[in-house]
């Protein structure tokens, strides 16, 4: 069976956990990068190189490289910076490869690229100048830019979501870019102006396999699918314990299948509902729903899962994984129908991206 490697950006670091055989037992490495802040972590599969983004207020924002399958780590921030007269960037949120180019998310929100594997780094100015600028806002976490999903097939073409301002589409290299958020909803805003164009709070997104049309999105206000590519979304949040939450994953193989980690409500203490942790699936594309429970605790599970911190692998059965704020990463190998944990007691996990190897 092929080897699976499961990449962690915590709040002290990043960690690598790798299993050779049937995925049951994991080699664990790290803290790697400097114990810095790490909010996501990727791996490029033409190279092979792995790719961490984190920062800080005090150190400034940065991506982290390892070549050597994170043996040794080098720290690049040359040109990661906005001028003078901006807010300062203070950490890197995201990152994507798309075409051989690298791709960074920032706070406050914006968007960078890297044509030289992370060594110099440029902004993309189509998406910092769009017209809606001046009226994005910022959520919890601030304004940040937190997902980026490159299109399967162009190399000219990408979503990203953006808190608070909703999600952005550029079919040119990010010349240009438009708001594609209609059917989501701004239940925090006066009613009348409950469907705007931009302006939502976007918390995750996920293309499904297979399709450069259908995609999922958590947001603040509901649960979504997209099958035109982010024209229009429709609600897929019936038969849910809330329509709050922060990440959602696909399935690698079955277009239909996601799963979410619903929480109780952004304002009751974030957690999973009744204290009692649950992944959540749909296999019918959002039509119903099904609670995974088994191996999970189902008391005094006061947890929260963010945006970045769940992801499938690629095995034929795939892997389902998913990182708490409170250090805990949960693993099922059987799509979901069963979980354990896999390494307890890690810095508060931000962000969780897995990889089958051959």
């Amino acid at each position: 069976m092929a080897e699976t490697e499961i990449f962690l950006g915590t709040g002290k670091g990043t960690f690598i956990l790798q299993s050779r055989n049937d995925r049951t037992a994991w080699q664990v490495r790290g803290p790697f990068c400097g114990l810095q802040p790490i909010n996501h972590v990727i791996k490029d599969p033409a190279n092979g190189a792995i790719y961490a983004a984190g920062g800080s207020q005090w150190e400034g924002a940065c991506v982290w490289r390892s070549l050597d399958h994170g043996e040794s780590w080098t720290k690049h921030d040359n040109g990661l910076a906005y001028p003078d007269d901006r807010p300062k960037l203070d950490t890197v949120w995201s990152l994507a490869v798309q075409n051989g180019r690298i791709y960074a998310g920032v706070r406050p929100a914006g968007l960078f690229v890297s044509d030289d594997q992370g060594e110099n780094w440029s902004e993309v100015m189509g998406l910092t100048n769009h017209p809606t600028r001046g009226e994005w806002g910022g959520g919890g976490a601030g304004m940040i830019l937190h997902h980026i999903k490159p299109h399967p097939t162009d190399p000219k073409a990408m979503w990203v979501g953006v808190s608070v301002a909703g999600v952005f589409y550029t079919a040119d290299g990010g010349k240009s870019w438009e708001p594609r958020n209609r059917g989501t909803r701004q239940d925090y805003a006066p009613e009348a102006e409950r469907l705007p164009e931009w302006g939502q709070c976007v918390h995750s997104l996920s293309l499904a396999a297979g399709s450069s049309d259908i995609l999922y999105q958590q947001n603040h206000c509901g649960m979504y699918r997209s099958d035109d590519g982010g024209l229009s979304w429709i609600s897929i949040e019936a038969g849910l314990p809330s329509s709050f939450g922060f990440p959602v994953a696909t399935h690698p193989h079955d277009p239909k299948t996601a799963y979410l980690v619903p929480l109780n409500g952004d304002s009751d203490g974030r957690y999973m509902p009744n204290a009692k942790a649950a992944v959540w699936r749909t296999r019918d594309a959002g039509a119903t729903w099904e609670d995974l429970r088994s191996g999970l605790p189902q008391e005094h599970a006061y947890q929260c899962v963010l945006r970045q911190a769940m992801a499938t692998d690629q095995a034929p059965t795939a892997g389902v994984y998913f990182g708490t704020g409170s250090g805990t990463l949960y693993g099922s190998i059987n799509e979901g129908d069963d979980w354990r944990p896999l390494i307890e007691h890690l810095p508060g996990i931000n962000a969780v991206e897995a990889y089958a190897v051959d």
